[in-house]
């Protein structure tokens, strides 16, 4: 008999729902009925390629609100572009950014970070995002302080470039519903996702929604308000990924708790293996 991620036994519906096919089954049909639900999500909200950067590395190991504050700081004191962050002393960065959270290590992150766009780009992002996709991920992942997540939310939010994020959210959604345990390998997951949704993007066309009745409704998961960076140009591919990943951050968000799960409303919740929910 085969069992599921905490030795159980699986019934038929669950032992089908490890299967590699059904697993992307099930992560299209996730986004299509979260995507229904929710709509747009807006994400990831900044002004510019940069702006998202800087977030992508100051959102390690905090909430967004507190990237808010760091990123309004620096939005104040004019210093929220790539020779802003070039010219800042470090002890004035560790300080405007103190908000976010083990300060002094992302401050000389971000230095780093323009230190290798300098020297590799003579700090062009232009130059930089139009470099290939996975050439371009080795090199961020080599930098001092950019693991998987920072990398590819670079790519994929502020080059546009097709990969999918994958983050906390991600990982407990695919536990709770029995298709991944929580502590599978990153490239694992993200090879999941992009592999089922590469499918939504390339066979289907998802409905126009009308994004101001979206915007009037309320709770629209972990929706932002539109910004220059959300509403670019990007081709189906980067859209479905981006919007997939807001979405799971929604559910997160609202819903998955790390601790305790609030089931009932969520538009997940029908899919849940029997005794989880």
């Amino acid at each position: 008999m085969r069992r599921g991620f905490d030795g159980g036994p699986l019934d038929l519906c669950q032992g089908l729902s490890l299967s590699s096919t059904s697993k992307h089954n099930d992560i299209r049909q996730y986004y299509r009925e979260l995507y229904a639900a929710w709509g747009p999500q807006h994400w990831w909200p900044a002004e510019s390629r940069f702006e998202v950067i800087v977030g992508a590395y100051l959102t390690q190991n905090t909430a967004w609100t507190n990237v808010e504050r760091a990123l309004a700081n620096l939005r104040s004191a004019g210093l929220l572009s790539v020779e802003g962050i070039r010219q800042v002393r470090l002890p004035r960065l560790e300080r405007l950014i103190r908000s976010s959270g083990y300060f002094r290590q992302k401050a000389r992150r971000l230095k780093t970070f323009i230190a290798f766009l300098d020297k590799e780009y003579k700090g062009s992002l232009d130059k930089l995002f139009s470099r290939p996709t996975a050439e371009l991920r080795e090199e961020l992942l080599e930098l001092n302080g950019v693991g998987p997540e920072t990398a590819d939310s670079i790519l994929l939010y502020a080059g546009n470039h097709p990969v999918f994020v994958v983050d906390a959210y991600t990982r407990r959604v695919l536990e709770r519903h029995n298709i991944l345990p929580a502590n599978s390998d990153y490239e694992e997951i993200r090879k999941l996702f992009e592999d089922a949704l590469s499918d939504v993007a390339h066979q289907e066309k998802e409905k126009a929604v009308n994004e101001r009745q979206r915007l009037e409704s309320g709770f629209r998961g972990a929706s932002h308000p539109p910004s220059a960076m959300s509403t670019a140009t990007r081709t189906a591919l980067v859209q479905v990924y981006n919007e997939m990943h807001g979405l799971i951050v929604g559910v997160g968000k609202h819903y998955c708790g790390k601790s305790q799960p609030k089931c009932d409303g969520c538009p997940l919740q029908p899919f849940l293996p029997r005794g989880n929910g």
